[in-house]
């Protein structure tokens, strides 16, 4: 439909039109709508605020009246009935060009918000390289990127669910990162603490969202982090509203119950013992991320150093000393961002001794006696 006195097409849903019965083979799956208010403004009129209270309910109110309109994105939708004329901007499509029909999924943009904020899509520039360390999880990662480049080599042998266990700031979520990266391919990542709902069934459904999701993919990475705040031994579900519904629904994926090729599933845990069986005995690998020997720990102080807007008066290999036990994360975080930001509070041109030795002591007073550290 071409609007007077505009220069350019605006796609408008035909929402009052009557149409036939909708072919499921043209049937959108979901759409995202948001608002978009009224086309015209009276000095009387406010636009209201739009708020959910039974998304089941709501699906059927709009389903009913925008049975047969067009789900094209960035077209329009409006309310024929409450609030007569109330616009809705189409933002999301499955698929696009498709048509709303009786099991269309249909989601208010601010419901969608607050449903799977904690569900994301990350794109990151880190390669598997960057990892230092933890050779037998990134020996593992180099065979995923080759069953995914040529599934045909593994047939149904290709991995499926992998585990990774241990100390935090090791570096399980960035070998994840890495790897979606090195594939060129879609990663989805959710915390399994916010998966425990408000109401029973919200974490079980975003664990079939967050599948489903990836299933519109070729190939995609499911990294579900934090897993053992889901995933309890039953002795514990109890204690946790609706984990017990949320453990199932991941069970369920797990198996491939829906055709998941192409999707690897991740998940990593700093408590494996206090995972329930049954999820654990899905995963085939497990592979513990170690905190770095003295060695490794030179490597991450120069790959970080090389890139301080400061120069660092102490050798990798010094500082690699002076931080036993620290992770990867530590080192970065803990220890040079630290420094450089106390150096540059005092108008230094240079990380020097007196900087590093104030944020390890900093960071060791958490969990041990300060250690006056004299270089």
């Amino acid at each position: 439909m071409k609007l007077n006195n505009l220069s350019q097409e605006i796609p408008i849903a035909a929402s009052s039109i009557v149409f036939a019965n909708v072919d499921k083979k043209d049937e959108a799956k979901k759409i995202v709508i948001e608002e978009a208010g009224f086309p015209f403004k009276l000095n009387f009129m406010e636009n209201p605020k739009i708020e959910i209270k039974d998304k089941t309910l709501f699906e059927h109110y709009a389903r009913e009246q925008w049975y047969g309109s067009p789900a094209i994105e960035g077209s329009y939708l409006f309310d024929q009935k409450i609030l007569p004329d109330y616009g809705f901007k189409i933002i999301s499509a499955i698929p696009n060009d498709s048509i709303i029909g009786d099991n269309t999924e249909i989601i208010l943009l601010n419901e969608e918000k607050r449903e799977n904020e904690n569900i994301k899509k990350i794109e990151s520039n880190l390669t598997i390289n960057d990892v230092i360390g933890q050779e037998k999880a990134k020996n593992k990662c180099k065979i995923i990127k080759k069953y995914l480049e040529n599934p045909e080599q593994f047939g149904e042998w290709g991995p499926n669910n992998i585990l990774f266990y241990g100390n935090p700031g090791t570096g399980k979520t960035m070998l994840v990162k890495a790897l979606s990266n090195d594939l060129d391919i879609p990663f989805h990542l959710i915390k399994a603490t916010n998966l425990i709902g408000d109401h029973v069934g919200d974490g079980a459904r975003q664990i079939h969202d967050l599948f489903e999701n990836a299933r519109e993919s070729t190939h995609a990475i499911i990294f579900i982090d934090e897993i053992d705040a889901i995933a309890l031994h039953r002795q514990y579900q109890s204690l946790r509203g609706d984990v017990s519904e949320i453990v199932n629904a991941l069970l369920s994926e797990m198996d491939g119950i829906s055709e998941n090729e192409g999707i690897i599933t991740i998940a990593a845990t700093n408590n494996p013992e206090q995972l329930d069986f049954a999820v654990r005995s899905r995963f085939e690998d497990e592979f513990e991320f170690t905190l770095p020997t003295e060695a490794e720990r030179t490597e991450i102080f120069k790959k970080y150093i090389s890139t301080l807007p400061l120069k660092v008066e102490l050798t990798p290999k010094k500082l690699s000393k002076m931080t036993d036990k620290f992770s990867g994360r530590d080192i970065k975080e803990k220890v040079l961002k630290s420094s450089l930001h106390i150096a540059i509070a005092d108008g230094k041109e240079k990380i020097t001794s007196k900087e590093i030795n104030a944020s390890i002591n900093n960071h060791l007073k958490k969990s041990e006696t300060p250690k006056n550290m004299f270089v």
